[in-house]
């Protein structure tokens, strides 16, 4: 079984769109072989909800979700993990802090997507369906999909 974790600021966009686009696409492929999560880097929204923008976007592109409740990475999270995908280089220097031996299973979400370099924070940009559409190629790329 593999193991994967998308891993952004909050864990109520980025990341947690990763996780539920990964859950669609293996479910259309009927892959039972690989197993997703999201976590934050940040305490921040610890508990909330997907952000309202996120899901309209999630929304718009098809993609279906569930409840969610924003958690942050943890060390237990990290030995379970066989890879952890970040959205940028900020989640990458917060990975540093908060976890043993970061290095070993740590990669950028474009690792196998050499067209896109980052996830920008649509927190920020307000660019929702930019987001879905390079974390989907991403993930496609990822999963090998």
């Amino acid at each position: 079984m593999r193991k994967i974790i998308f891993v952004c600021h909050g864990n109520i966009c980025r990341s947690v769109a990763a996780e539920f686009i990964a859950k669609q696409l293996l479910k259309e492929k009927n892959n039972q072989q690989i197993t997703v999560i999201s976590r934050a880097t940040s305490r921040e929204e610890i508990g909330n909800d997907i952000y309202p923008p996120m899901k309209k976007a999630l929304l718009r592109h098809g993609v279906s979700f569930d409840h969610h409740e924003a958690r942050q990475i943890s060390q237990e999270d990290y030995e379970w993990a066989d890879e952890i995908y970040y959205m940028d280089k900020n989640n990458f220097n917060y990975l540093s802090y908060l976890l043993d031996d970061y290095k070993r299973i740590i990669y950028p979400i474009s690792k196998y997507s050499p067209l896109i370099q980052e996830i920008d924070d649509p927190w920020y940009t307000g660019e929702y369906d930019l987001v879905i559409n390079e974390i989907t190629q991403c993930v496609k790329d990822i999963l090998s999909i």
